[in-house]
């Protein structure tokens, strides 16, 4: 009797211990923030497109209508299981240049500054027939050729 409760509960453990890291969350950096030192070693007035390149690596994107702004964007998530994740930290390193390509501004953007967005919930619509897909498996009954020829 001993035993077999000593196996129960070693299972039983084996079994709380699997679901308790099951829960445990998980956090996720992604993106690209420089090395705080080598951000430092950026001189507005004197440093290059080039040099800031060499320095800090390529951007994560940069301005959309001008390559005049160079976004460095880093972002890092708690998740747990299946759970949507949640955003802990999130920094935007922003370079700006001049006409001539030369730094002109830095700033670091943080999540405090974000601006919090409600997307739109209406939907584009879709020419076509709106048809189940029950509709679809039988609408191709009988609609294969006998003849491969054919």
């Amino acid at each position: 009797m001993g035993n077999s409760r000593r196996l129960a509960l070693s299972v039983a453990s084996v079994i709380v211990a699997t679901l308790a890291a099951g829960c445990s969350p998980t956090i996720d950096t992604r993106g690209n923030l420089p090395d705080p030192d080598q951000v430092l070693k950026v001189q507005p007035g004197v440093d290059t497109k080039n040099e800031v390149a060499q320095l800090l690596g390529s951007p994560s994107t940069t301005g959309t209508f001008n390559n005049d702004k160079w976004y460095y964007i880093s972002t890092r998530t708690r998740s747990i299981a299946f759970l949507e994740p949640d955003i802990e930290d999130q920094q935007v390193l922003v370079v700006s240049f001049d006409k001539t390509g030369v730094v002109n501004d830095m700033k670091i953007i943080g999540l405090e500054d974000a601006k919090q967005i409600t997307p739109s919930d209406r939907v584009t619509p879709t020419l076509g027939r709106h048809i189940t897909i029950l509709q679809q498996l039988l609408g191709n009954l009988g609609r294969f050729n006998k003849n491969p020829d054919q």
